[in-house]
C-alpha cells in the first residue's frame, strides 16, 4: 500500500533517498478524482520507474473566479484505494498552506504556447499550472513525471516551461484514455446529465471528422467549419474549433505535425479534446 504524505519535507526526502539508492523515480501528478486515465499514467511510471509518486492536490491557482473550484470532486480516500493494485510508493497530499505558504508572492509567468486558446479563455490558468507544477517538481524531485495528452496544450506548457527554466526533469506524455464511445476520460464528465453525456460525444466525432478532412487534403478553414457543424448540430457550445501545429500551436505548416484541438460547454460542463494530425508532407 502507498504511503500517505502530506508534509512536503519528508515527500522530498522520500524520493531523494530513493534516488540516493540508485532508484529511478516517476512522478504523475494529479488533481485527484482519479480514473483510468490517471491509472495509464501511473502504469506507465511503473514501467519505466522503480518507483511512483502520484500527488493529489486540487490547485486554486489554475481556477478562474466563476469556475469549479468549490465544486471539483475531492474524493482523496477512494482515489487511495484505486491507486492500490498498481505501483505506487506514495500518495503526496499536501494542503493548500503547504504549497503556498503564507507571504507566498511568486509566480512562474509563461507565454507562447500558453498564449492562445485556453489563454484567452482563462486569463491567469497557464501561470496557476506552471507555478503549481514547478512547485510539485522540487517537492517531487523525481526524473520523470507523466501527463495526459488530453490537456494538450498543458503538456506545451511544462515542456517549454522545464525546457526554459532547465528543470532537470524528463516530461512524458500519453496517449489519451477514451470511453467505448470515444469520450475522453475527464474527472469533469461526472457532472454530465444523462441527455448531456449522450451528446458529449459530438467532441470526439468532431475530431474524427478533422482527421479525416485533413487525410483527404481539405483546408484548414474547411476542417475547422466541419468540426463546428459537428459540435453545433448536438448543442454544445464552442469556445474554439482549431487545427494548428501540434508544438507551437501556431498556424499548421505542411511539414510538421499538426493538432485538431477542441473545447466547448454542456451546460455548466466544460469538455477538452484533441486529435493529432500527421504531417501533409510525410504522407
Amino acid at each position: 500500500m502507498a504511503e500517505l504524505i502530506r508534509d512536503p519535507v519528508v515527500m522530498r526526502e522520500r524520493v531523494l533517498a530513493a534516488r540516493g539508492a540508485g532508484r529511478r523515480v516517476g512522478f504523475v501528478p494529479t488533481m485527484g478524482a482519479l480514473h483510468a486515465g490517471h491509472v495509464s499514467l501511473v502504469e506507465r511510471a511503473g514501467t519505466d520507474c522503480d518507483d511512483v509518486a502520484v500527488s493529489i492536490f486540487v490547485n486554486p491557482t489554475q481556477f478562474g473566479p466563476h469556475e469549479d473550484f468549490d465544486r471539483y470532486p475531492r474524493p482523496l480516500q477512494a482515489d487511495c484505494r484505486l491507486l492500490e493494485p498498481h505501483r505506487v510508493a506514495w500518495v503526496f497530499a499536501p494542503d493548500a498552506a503547504a504549497m503556498y505558504p503564507p507571504g507566498n508572492a511568486t509566480q512562474v509567468v509563461v507565454s507562447g504556447p500558453a498564449a492562445p486558446f485556453e489563454g484567452v479563455i482563462r486569463p491567469g490558468h497557464f501561470a496557476g499550472v506552471a507555478t503549481v507544477v514547478l512547485t510539485l517538481f522540487q517537492m517531487v524531485p523525481s526524473q520523470a513525471a507523466y501527463f495526459g495528452a488530453k490537456d494538450w496544450q498543458q503538456t506545451r506548457v511544462v515542456m517549454r516551461m522545464v525546457r526554459d527554466l532547465a528543470v532537470p526533469i524528463e516530461i512524458v506524455v500519453c496517449p489519451t484514455v477514451r470511453e467505448p464511445d470515444g469520450l475522453a476520460m475527464s474527472s469533469r464528465n461526472a457532472y454530465l446529465s444523462d441527455t448531456e453525456r449522450t451528446r458529449a460525444v459530438a467532441v470526439s466525432e468532431s475530431l474524427i471528422r478533422a482527421e479525416e478532412g485533413w487525410r483527404s487534403g481539405r483546408s484548414v478553414a474547411e476542417i475547422e467549419a466541419a468540426m463546428r457543424e459537428t459540435l453545433e448540430r448536438r448543442g454544445i457550445a464552442i469556445d474554439y474549433a482549431a487545427v494548428v501545429d501540434a508544438e507551437s500551436l501556431a498556424p499548421p505548416t505542411p511539414d510538421a505535425d499538426s493538432i485538431a484541438l477542441v473545447a466547448g460547454r454542456l451546460g455548466s460542463t466544460r469538455l477538452i479534446d484533441n486529435r493529432l494530425l500527421p504531417a501533409r508532407a510525410a504522407r
